[in-house]
């Protein structure tokens, strides 16, 4: 302050950008306002009411400059060697560790990332006492919460408590059976678990089918933690009017409990409403996190992916013109056909004052299960063609080169076929949508990428199109979902939101900005996949911001299941 105690306008107001630019606020504790001149603090209380102001219910980001865009670029890895060795993630800035979920061996391993061009393995959390393999991990101000399936994984699981630094465990929990995402809410008072409740089979003597459910569990940091379960026995007996506003409920002799199968959940803003993704049934489920209750589940709807922009390409043998032995080709084109969207991932953002949730339309499958398969494709289904009623040229469209290639569903809901009384298909729905959509609250869909993620993959210099992530054949996903979106989340810069949606099987991240969520526009896609090595099959995602990344600029880490390998990737904003 200068001498005698008289702040000038331009001192004052060089303390104001201080306070508005600095995450903590020590200038204004320590300005004394009666030793200002008079015309100072007039100005001073003017500035700190404009602060305050916009910082309440502003869509400003406490003065972080708003970026023009981004780019993406890989500046450091860590090889765990095995498939699986790197799924879900999860970062705690104080310590400066990853946490990642090792599937291969079942277990967390923690990385020094101090140095994010170096990670280097510091450490391991073994779950073996507790149940048979980690399945996520979640980190809030050093607190580690890992979700730990059973064995059986038809039994309750488990979510345990370690210390980040010393890696000690806490405490422990008993949950739903197979804990399958685990996430704090933004105070860090409490954990959420989704837990997907897997049957081991179904209809055989020894199939058992848990039901599905979300424990809320309240922290008690430093004493015992408490668990409440959201379930799904209010549904009980209200399948028919379900299976009727489109819910998938199609297990065979499941309830709608037993059927709900959280997958992954999103968080509203203040913390109080949950969005969970129910995959299979192609719905979401909204959890009231302090009474730990399912208030709603609501269909998501189908793609019409015959409308112009929301193509695909469907057959991987469309190299020939109307036949049963064609080759592979890039043929991306509006079909008439069904996708369900039956999301993995969900995030959730706000503009405006409204709440708007994004889904990685997946497209996750009941196949291969002991006793049941959901999956076929459409000439094997379709034995009797295609209703010509629904679908013009039927004699055609169901040869290989068309849609006979095509993966769908034979229980599109309830046990129905999809076929009509001479049993022909009448309805084809699809699994997944081969893109990402944004939602409001409400369900109605604001905004959906269409068939951008196959079109800006046709002619990449490092993979084949629709290349799977344990090979690099040209088309071989056209048949099954395609690039398969199945991880996304969303980064706050300045006044943009950004959407980094993460591709299984082609690989790579589409990144998009959806401040506009009726608008989004795509923005860059980065790949580090070369040809069948390098890193593929991302399937976890979390963006570090930059005043908790080690090296102080925005980082997004992968973990890539296929290759093993978790990438650290810096955003580099543009201005």
């Amino acid at each position: 302050m200068p001498a005698g105690g008289v702040t000038t306008l331009s001192s004052a107001a060089s303390m104001i950008h201080r306070f508005r630019s600095s995450p903590k606020a020590p200038i204004v504790t320590a300005l004394r306002f009666d030793r200002l001149a008079s015309p100072v603090r007039l100005f001073l209380a003017a500035l700190l009411g404009a602060a305050a102001l916009a910082g309440c219910g502003s869509d400003g980001n406490d003065g972080e400059p708003t970026p023009t865009g981004l780019t993406l670029e890989k500046i450091g890895g860590f090889n765990g060697g095995a498939l699986g060795a790197a799924e879900i993630t999860a970062y705690d800035a104080a310590s400066k560790r990853l946490f990642v979920v090792n599937g291969a061996n079942g277990t967390v391993d923690v990385l020094d990332l101090s140095n994010p061009t170096l990670p280097v393995r510091a450490g391991s959390i073994s779950v073996a006492a507790l149940g048979a393999s980690a399945n996520s991990v979640a980190v809030h101000e050093g607190l580690v919460a890992v979700a730990i399936e059973a064995s059986p994984k038809t039994s309750p699981g488990t979510v345990a408590f370690y210390n980040a630094a010393s890696l000690a465990l806490l405490s422990n929990v008993r949950v739903g059976a197979l804990p399958d995402m685990v996430v704090f809410t933004p105070d860090g008072n409490k954990v959420l678990v989704a837990n997907e409740g897997e049957p081991n089979s179904y209809g055989l003597p020894d199939s058992v089918d848990p039901e599905g459910s979300v424990s809320v569990i309240t922290v008690n940091r430093g004493g015992t933690p408490a668990v409440a379960t959201a379930d799904f026995r209010a549904y009980n007996g209200r399948e028919e009017a379900l299976r009727a506003q489109g819910i998938r409920i199609f297990g065979p002799g499941a309830s709608a409990a037993q059927d709900f199968e959280p997958e992954y959940i999103a968080l509203s803003e203040d913390g109080k409403t949950a969005y969970v993704t129910l995959q299979e049934n192609n719905a979401i489920a909204f959890v009231d996190i302090e009474t730990a209750r399912v208030t709603d589940v609501k269909p998501l709807g189908f793609k019409n992916h015959n409308l112009a922009g929301m193509g695909l390409d469907p057959s991987d043998e469309d190299g020939g013109t109307n036949t049963n032995s064609g080759t592979p080709a890039v043929k991306i084109l509006p079909v008439p056909v069904k996708g369900m969207y039956l999301p993995d991932a969900i995030a959730s953002y706000s503009v405006g004052g409204q709440t708007y949730l994004i889904t990685a339309n997946e497209g996750d499958a009941r196949a291969d299960w002991p006793g049941f398969n959901e999956e076929t494709r459409v000439r094997a289904h379709c034995t009797a063609g295609l209703d010509p009623a629904v679908f013009p040229d039927a004699a055609n469209l169901i040869l290989d080169s068309n849609l006979g290639r095509l993966r769908i569903t034979a229980t599109p809901n309830g046990g129905s076929a999809g076929k009509n009384a001479s049993g022909q298909c009448n309805e084809l729905y699809s699994f997944g949508a081969r893109s990402f959509t944004i939602w409001n609250t409400a369900l109605v869909r604001q905004y959906d990428s269409g068939d951008e993620f196959e079109r800006r993959t046709t002619a990449l210099a490092n993979a084949a199109f629709n290349a799977s992530h344990d090979n690099n054949t040209l088309d071989g996903r056209s048949a099954s979902k395609g690039p398969e979106p199945e991880g996304v989340v969303v980064g706050r810069f300045g006044d943009k939101f950004y959407a980094f949606v993460g591709l299984e099987r082609v690989g790579g991240v589409m990144v998009y900005d959806v401040t506009n969520p009726a608008a989004a526009t795509f923005v860059t896609y980065f790949n580090p996949r070369t040809a069948d090595t390098g890193d593929r099959g991302p399937e976890g995602l979390i963006l570090i911001p930059a005043n908790k990344s080690p090296n102080g600029k925005p980082l997004l880490v992968i973990g890539h299941e296929v290759s093993g390998t978790t990438t650290v990737v810096q955003v580099n904003l543009a201005f």
